[in-house]
């Protein structure tokens, strides 16, 4: 687990702390979300249409969104920091694979995933660091792979940092988001920016990638 980085330890040891509360506030949230669930079932959509390739969820936390993706039909599987968290996807969702693992370090071979899911698990990476976990989702995704990210937008400010209820956490405009995607070999399918609810603080911003095949350089 490549847990040097200190951000990604105190991560992890702050999810730890509060694994079950989070999870009781997690487990049932798409309920509420019409929007998203449908951006997460075109996802599934265009992965299951590209053919039978694994899928994972980068940051899986407790693990329901990843049986959400099970129940649209993909074989999915979670990855995650926090030992406490994935013990209660082990629980909730037993006929699920759930790792011990880093965003950043995928213990995936080259080009294995049909699609990849970041659902709100990247905001707690310092915005220097983040380049390199596209990369690495780049790597690990078939050419023409899909990929899907869910974070707190900005809405017009520059990348801000603000007080996440578990550990610090960064707010991103949503074309700087985009932007560092492409450079990392991904092209964009389509982009939703929802606002808050009621009891919601920030505006959602989610991206729809694919990553990029040969055919996207004529």
């Amino acid at each position: 687990m490549a847990d040097s980085s200190s951000y990604l330890t105190a991560t992890a040891r702050a999810y730890d702390a509060v694994a079950d509360l989070y999870a009781d506030l997690a487990r049932d949230s798409l309920d509420r979300l019409p929007l998203d669930r449908a951006l997460v079932a075109a996802f599934a959509e265009l992965v299951r249409a590209a053919g039978p390739r694994p899928v994972v969820e980068a940051g899986c936390g407790p693990g329901y969104m990843t049986a959400h993706l099970r129940d649209l039909g993909l074989d999915a599987f979670g990855v995650d920091l926090s030992p406490a968290l994935l013990d209660i996807a082990r629980r909730d969702y037993p006929g699920l694979r759930f790792e011990l693992g880093s965003m950043d370090a995928l213990d995936v071979a080259d080009g294995e995933l049909g699609g990849l899911i970041s659902w709100y698990s990247m905001i707690h990476v310092p915005p220097a660091e983040l380049p390199p976990y596209f990369a690495e989702f780049r790597r690990v995704l078939a050419p023409g792979g899909h990929f899907l990210v869910g974070f707190f937008e900005s809405e017009g400010d520059p990348v801000t940092e603000f007080d996440h209820k578990v550990t610090p956490a960064y707010r991103w405009p949503i074309d700087e988001l985009a932007d560092l995607a492409r450079k990392e070999g991904f092209v964009e399918v389509g982009r939703m920016l929802r606002e808050p609810l009621e009891d919601e603080r920030f505006r959602r911003g989610h991206l729809l990638m694919r990553a990029a095949s040969p055919d996207d350089a004529h």
